[in-house]
């Protein structure tokens, strides 16, 4: 999860991507924690949310453990090569976040909640890296599905870069966007920390609590 030594730290444009390919890379068929298909599509009444904050290992461990989301799953979103593996997303010449995918039931955490776990689970002040991971692939980024998702994005990006600034923070950097399409990672990533519970983990919250989704 180093990008392979390489700091790669500049967006690259459409035109140096490389060509990836039109058949979709293999994956798990089922979620090793819950045992629903891993591409079941989103149940009546359930909503999705797409998240990129560092290392999406622990970062699905931090959403499969929220009461009311219903499945998680890794991949690659935000850049210009289809179907990318991981060591291409790891190159720096795809463009793609590694991100989280989360199906979750409004019922029991509100998409403001989900948004309150992403600003406290990692620290959207460090540009292209998170922690020791460096490049492209480990920005902070939310990407909605709906007007009314991008709003609160957007809302709670402001109310959390206040809070940062006021506790000696620098400003935030993550990317608000309309959800791109999402490319499932290869299947040994997926639900990675609960396959491998001592594995590698290289995010870290700030300390500073976000008051999105609170109710006091």
């Amino acid at each position: 999860m180093f990008g392979f030594g390489l700091e790669k730290t500049r967006m690259i444009t459409p035109e140096q991507a490389l060509p990836g390919r039109a058949t979709p890379i293999a994956t798990a068929d089922t979620h090793a924690i819950t045992g629903r298909p891993l591409k079941a599509s989103v149940p009546e009444g359930m909503q999705e949310a797409l998240f990129g904050m560092g290392c999406f290992w622990g970062v699905e461990r931090i959403f499969w453990q929220i009461p009311g989301v219903w499945q998680t799953m890794v991949g690659y979103a935000g850049g210009y090569t289809p179907n990318p593996t991981y060591e291409e997303v790891c190159s720096g010449k795809t463009g793609h976040n590694e991100v989280v995918r989360v199906i979750f039931n409004p019922t029991q955490i509100s998409y403001e909640g989900l948004l309150q776990r992403f600003w406290e689970g990692h620290n959207p002040t460090q540009g292209m890296q998170q922690g020791n991971d460096r490049g492209t692939q480990y920005r902070s980024g939310i990407y909605t599905y709906s007007d009314a998702q991008k709003s609160a994005a957007e809302a709670s990006r402001k109310v959390y870069a206040d809070r940062l600034l006021a506790a000696g923070h620098g400003a935030v950097t993550t990317e608000v966007l309309d959800a791109p399409e999402f490319y499932f990672a290869e299947d040994y990533h997926q639900q990675y920390l609960h396959k491998n519970p001592a594995g590698y983990c290289g995010i870290g919250g700030t300390g500073v609590t976000c008051p999105i989704g609170l109710t006091a």
